[in-house]
């Protein structure tokens, strides 16, 4: 078995390079794409992170491919409906980030709340240890936090928020009744939810019935001066409504980890999105971060070794984490 690792930072391939003998091994700094999948073409297995994009070119440039393992949970970019009617299974990493992801959503909601960046930054700039009227910010205790997705992910999200003392509304197409009794809480439709939170925070992950869930239509019934959070995947909002709602002051601020069409702006495009993106970076109520909500110590030890365990169990016969 040839195994072709695609954009694995050198400082993160030890775990890889000690599981799997040296003349099985190649990295290939690139990620996997239309342009770099020669590199790979007769690698048997092809591991990939999110910004890679398996398309069926590029699953098709890879002849001997029999397995891709992804180091993620979500695997919106692989064609795997493609992948399966070629024979070849996807693994993914299924719940590796149920914790960190939960725990940076509050340091966005917080670093928004709270004007930490604003704060810190005047000191650094000024030297100057005097706060001032617009450093003021407001209390999570008391607020009402709905939870788009309550997933494992969600659901950490939803006992933080129950220990700073938000109450706690809740949308889901698969509602865990069980967990919102044990957890005090109700769920609602997407509208009513939108309508009463003062924060708005996504945990589904993407699919195409979930392109675009928050959109101009829904926006319009947020309740005025909401905070917006995202921390799933880009394409759950729809960017031209969101750059409407902070004009229009429905949205007071958003916290984004994740952004609509991130890897055309890592291209450095300039699509209608990425413009609207780039106008997004430069707004003061706006922080963005560059996808690293899934960014810690443990969560990539996890990523690695689970994503290890895919690839000897499918080498083994017995894959597992299949999606």
């Amino acid at each position: 078995m040839k195994i072709a690792f695609f954009s694995v930072d050198p400082g993160k391939r030890a775990p890889f390079l000690s599981a799997f003998d040296s003349t099985e091994t190649i990295f290939i700094d690139e990620i996997l794409n239309e342009d770099s999948a020669a590199k790979g073409r007769d690698a048997d297995v092809a591991c990939v992170f999110v910004d890679s994009t398996m398309s069926k070119n590029v699953i098709d440039a890879m002849p001997d491919l029999k397995f891709i393992a992804t180091r993620s949970t979500g695997y919106n970019h692989i064609d795997v409906a493609y992948a399966k009617s070629k024979g070849i299974p996807v693994a993914n990493v299924p719940a590796y980030g149920s914790y960190t992801v939960a725990e940076f959503t509050f340091g966005l909601l917080l670093n928004l709340s709270r004007k930490l960046m604003e704060a810190g930054n005047y000191v650094k700039n000024t030297m100057d240890f005097h706060y001032n009227s617009t450093m003021e910010g407001f209390d999570l205790h008391g607020k009402t936090i709905g939870v788009i997705g309550t997933g494992k992910i969600g659901k950490n999200v939803i006992k933080i928020a129950q220990g700073f003392g938000m109450k706690v509304v809740a949308c889901d197409i698969y509602p865990d009744e069980a967990f919102a009794k044990e957890h005090d809480f109700e769920y609602k439709s997407l509208p009513e939810v939108l309508r009463e939170s003062d924060i708005v925070t996504l945990h589904t992950p993407y699919t195409p019935e979930s392109n675009h869930l928050i959109n101009k239509e829904n926006v319009a019934l947020m309740k005025k001066g909401a905070y917006l959070i995202n921390s799933a995947r880009g394409e759950l909002i729809e960017t031209e409504a969101l750059v409407w709602g902070l004009k229009e002051g429905i949205i007071a601020a958003a916290g984004l980890d994740v952004l609509e069409e991130e890897k055309n702006l890592k291209k450095g495009e300039k699509t209608p999105v990425c413009e609207l993106n780039r106008e997004l970076m430069r707004m003061p109520n706006v922080l963005i971060t560059p996808h690293s909500a899934f960014y810690t110590l443990e969560a990539v030890a996890e990523i690695s070794k689970v994503t290890v365990d895919n690839i000897k169990s499918f080498i083994a016969g017995h894959p597992e984490n299949l999606v």
